[in-house]
């Protein structure tokens, strides 16, 4: 095998959330800000600092109502979240091969728990790094690198798979092989293409070919 640590993102690479993500967003800014925002800017910081910073990004004077009306929108959501498109059967395959996986995600451990509540995968996951438990944040390697460090993984053997551009980012300022995903609805091929990763992949299955 190429890399016995494998560390996802979680929305729009393991879970298909583009859609709830983007709903909530605009739920958001319609009640708070009471205007309309294209798709390429409400989910232009999607996958990078976290809510916060994605609300500070469109309104920094009215973030903490954004992200409580945000969270009020989006939780209820959950109960119709899938995985996204051949991402359990795959896990289990990296898994059966002996691959050590953990989850590096911007979402609240609260709200990855809620996920996994609905899309049973958690158990294939031996680290799970949530948004609230680093001082910075994607594109900053800090997470990544906590995600390493539970793993007892060395960076330089380990990749990170991410649909974002701010994955890209973060994998390659913490040494790792960066994987971009173009199934997750959020970010553009383009854009992920712009950062130059060491793979780009458009299936899950795909992924056994580059890990």
């Amino acid at each position: 095998m190429r890399f016995e640590t494998v560390l996802f993102d979680l929305d729009g690479t393991v879970v298909d959330s583009g859609a709830i993500i983007l709903a909530s967003m605009r739920h958001a800014t319609r009640e708070v800000l009471g205007r309309d925002y294209s798709d390429e800017e409400l989910l232009q910081a999607v996958g990078g600092p976290g809510l916060e910073a994605q609300m500070s990004a469109l309104a920094p004077e009215h973030v903490e109502r954004l992200v409580d009306v945000y969270r009020a929108h989006n939780e209820p959501l959950h109960d119709a979240l899938e995985a996204c498109a051949g991402m359990g059967e795959v896990l289990v395959r990296l898994r059966d091969e002996g691959r050590r996986l953990g989850v590096v995600t911007a979402k609240r451990r609260a709200t990855v728990e809620l996920a996994f509540a609905r899309v049973p995968l958690g158990h294939l996951f031996e680290a799970i790094v949530g948004g609230d438990e680093t001082e910075r944040h994607k594109p900053d390697p800090q997470p990544l690198l906590l995600g390493a460090e539970r793993l007892g993984a060395d960076p330089a053997g380990t990749a990170y798979v991410g649909d974002s551009p701010f994955d890209v980012r973060a994998a390659k300022a913490a040494g790792m092989f960066a994987v971009a995903v173009t199934w997750g609805g959020i970010h553009d091929r383009s854009l992920l293409e712009a950062e130059d990763p060491d793979a780009v992949v458009d299936s899950a299955e795909e992924l056994l070919g580059v890990l």
